[in-house]
């Protein structure tokens, strides 16, 4: 039997505007009302304070498109791509904006330097699809542009991108995925100090969500991987997607290492969760649906499956399944200090869930829901440790609840505390969440 799930009209029109183009469908009301995570049962390490520090080393890079709002209403017209720097100082939390009024969405932004540059905030834009690099001069941040293009199709958007050094020169190079001609791309800066833009992949009709970096065959060879997939559809039900992955340094052609059949991800993460030395992809499989409208119903749900350098496309291990439409964020650490990595799933309605490996990590995991109350389109997470005090912190931008949250585990459970407020929750989709340091990105 399948679950039904009705949109709901808390679904939001302005969410829509970018689904077609980016993600999927919009957003859904949480299930569950508790105020407070659900405890976890495995025991923990020594106690810890959930208080914030006054003062922290790093902040928060948060990637957003955003809606006006006229008498009350959020109006479905997305303006200028948004970006919000937030430091903490002298106990407050501070919030600056950087804005980009050629394109209507930054879809990520992290730190970058380029080889012999200084370094920037590296951001990636929709309509236009451009990458920039922003510096800080005196009290305002101006871009340099690396790349822009339109692709001939009905989109242009850059949707993700990831730095590291792909080609085995020693130096970062930017793989960058886009909508809707499928292209794949590394971006290189060259000796007179400008970039190079090498298109490893181009199929027509064709989205891209993610990338992500890593090497599975342990060979000292980073590889990246990324989730080209058919265009989205609203009302769900088929849409196939398969995982490639890419070896810039050796030229291999593109080799399909996830076949998804009928079924896609928009969302990968690559590295070592299990602590046997070797990465692994996870993948976050999007539910089979049927139905359309208010009337959509589950026939299978979200699926994390997990694959190592040997495993065939088609036997990825199902490690966790979540009875939700859509999971857009897989993120890890070692929340517990415990000494082992967990992963946190955010999923779309159903809230954040907790999966730690067991003895076999070939098995499928635990699985806790350690926050009900917590949703959004994409439901942007993060796990970082921004005071650098030794213990991972976890970041999440409740959308639907409009509050970007902090959570520590003190004594095996999560707090969490609301670092940062919107008037009007639906006024701004948050895509991406990273770090930078305060010596970059705070005040001039």
């Amino acid at each position: 039997m399948g679950l039904s799930i009705a949109r709901g009209a808390a679904a939001g029109a302005c969410w829509l505007v970018l689904a077609a183009a980016c993600g999927g469908e919009g957003g859904g009301a949480s299930t569950g009302a508790t105020n407070d995570p659900a405890p976890t049962e495995r025991p923990s390490a020594p106690t810890v304070s959930a208080d914030v520090p006054d003062d922290l080393p790093n902040g928060l890079l948060l990637a957003y498109s955003q809606f006006p709002v006229r008498e009350g209403r959020v109006v479905p017209e997305p303006g200028a791509a948004r970006l919000e720097i937030l430091t903490r100082r002298g106990g407050e939390w501070h919030v600056e904006v950087l804005e980009d009024d050629t394109s209507n969405v930054f879809h990520k932004a992290m730190v970058y330097t380029p080889p012999g540059g200084e370094p920037g905030i590296l951001t990636i834009g929709a309509t236009a699809a451009a990458v920039r690099l922003w510096r800080r001069s005196g009290s305002a941040w101006r871009p340099t542009t690396i790349w822009q293009q339109s692709f001939g199709g009905r989109f242009d958007r850059m949707r993700d991108a990831e730095i590291a050094d792909l080609y085995g020169d020693g130096r970062a190079a930017i793989a960058v995925a886009t909508h809707d001609q499928g292209v794949i791309a590394t971006i290189r800066a060259n000796p007179n100090g400008a970039f190079d833009t090498t298109v490893l992949w181009r199929r027509p009709n064709t989205f891209v969500h993610e990338i992500e970096v890593g090497d599975l065959d342990g060979d000292g060879t980073l590889e990246f991987y990324a989730t080209p997939s058919d265009p989205n559809d609203l009302d769900g039900g088929e849409q196939s997607g398969s995982v490639v992955r890419f070896v810039p340094r050796s030229g291999d052609a593109a080799t399909v290492v996830a076949d998804l059949g009928n079924r896609h991800a928009k969302e990968i993460w690559v590295g070592d969760v299990d602590g046997d030395g070797r990465d692994e992809l996870y993948v976050a499989v999007e539910a089979h649906t049927s139905g359309s409208g208010g009337n959509v119903r589950i026939e299978q749900p979200v699926e994390i499956r997990r694959y190592e350098a040997g495993t065939a496309p088609d036997r990825g291990v199902v490690i966790a399944r979540i009875q939700d439409r859509l999971c857009r964020f897989l993120t890890v650490g070692d929340l517990d200090g415990d000494g082992r990595r967990e992963m946190i799933a955010a999923a779309f309605s159903s809230g954040l869930w907790l999966l730690r490996p067991g003895r076999n990590p070939n098995a499928e995991w635990s699985v806790e829901n350690v926050d009900r109350n917590s949703a959004g389109f994409e439901h942007a997470a993060y796990i970082t440790d921004l005071d650098e005090d030794g213990r991972d912190e976890l970041y999440v931008a409740a959308d639907e609840q409009g509050e970007l949250r902090r959570y520590v585990w003190v004594d095996g459970r999560p707090r969490r505390t609301v670092i940062h407020r919107r008037e009007h929750p639906r006024a701004q989709m948050t895509w991406n969440i990273t770090d930078a340091p305060v010596s970059l990105v705070g005040p001039p």
